[in-house]
């Protein structure tokens, strides 16, 4: 785990970011997961809402809550869903919720970014029921996550000092053979895996480089942090490697990693 302090805190930045894609991803992950309908859901990590919003539209919820430790993020998916979900303020590893509380807990794009991964699996067992569902998925970082894959290589040859930020590095989490070891070391049962694919389309390049200077995220906030002359460099090189289509829209790949298990 990594202690670097990336910021996720303002809301609207990283919808332009990052949450258009997640938005793309949460309901692909519902489907796959496959839970009973009428159940109780909590989602960890519920940034502005994008998962919480696909259980809402696809999972035939009974109660829906959610944590998350930004009390921005907290404000904006309140506002986002149209049933009386309840979210709350708090951490992974500390939830504010009774024992046995849910039946089903879900994760999106967050597990990475949990202090103690440990810690927060063990808390999830607590809230969840007995023989309870446990699912999550990251983004592909090292792999198939593209447009994040090409800011980095492109970082990488400007600024070398980059590499300790890339996500593909500081995150040996985002890993299928990783997950699946976190849920076995937490005691999970019939764990099963799998990717998800959405495609990220810009419809040119500043739809494609606008994003990474509002400041939310390990790519953004490490943009923020060069001077103009290596920012320019980094663009210039980007608009060279991308892969531009003859109506300069990019279209890339985005790549998330599944997995689910269930309590004893």
């Amino acid at each position: 785990m990594s202690n670097i302090d990336d910021k996720w805190n303002n809301g609207d930045p990283y919808d332009y970011f990052m949450g258009r894609w997640s938005t793309l991803m949460a309901p692909k992950f519902v489907s796959w997961l496959n839970a009973p309908a009428n159940s109780s859901w909590i989602d960890i990590g519920c940034g502005t809402g994008a998962l919480s919003q696909a259980i809402e539209q696809h999972g035939t919820p009974q109660r829906i809550a959610g944590v998350d430790p930004s009390a921005s993020f907290i404000a904006q998916v309140s506002k986002r869903l149209a049933t009386g979900a309840e979210f709350r303020l708090g951490t992974a590893d500390h939830l504010p919720f009774g024992n046995e509380s849910f039946e089903i807990a879900v994760s999106g794009l967050a597990l990475n970014f949990f202090p103690n991964l440990d810690q927060a699996l063990a808390e999830i067992k607590r809230v969840l029921k007995p023989h309870g569902l446990v699912g999550a998925y990251v983004w592909d970082y090292a792999g198939r996550m593209d447009f994040l894959r090409y800011f980095w290589d492109a970082a990488f040859e400007v600024d070398p000092t980059s590499e300790k930020l890339d996500e593909g590095i500081r995150f040996p989490l985002c890993h299928s053979v990783r997950l699946t070891e976190a849920f076995q070391q937490a005691g999970l049962v019939e764990i099963e895996s799998t990717v998800l694919d959405i495609d990220t389309v810009f419809t040119d390049f500043d739809d494609y480089w606008n994003p990474f200077l509002g400041g939310q995220g390990p790519a953004p906030g490490y943009l923020s942090s060069l001077s103009p002359e290596l920012q320019a460099k980094l663009k210039n090189t980007l608009s060279e490697k991308l892969p531009t289509q003859a109506d300069g829209s990019i279209k890339l790949l985005g790549r998330a990693l599944a997995i689910k298990g269930k309590c004893r």
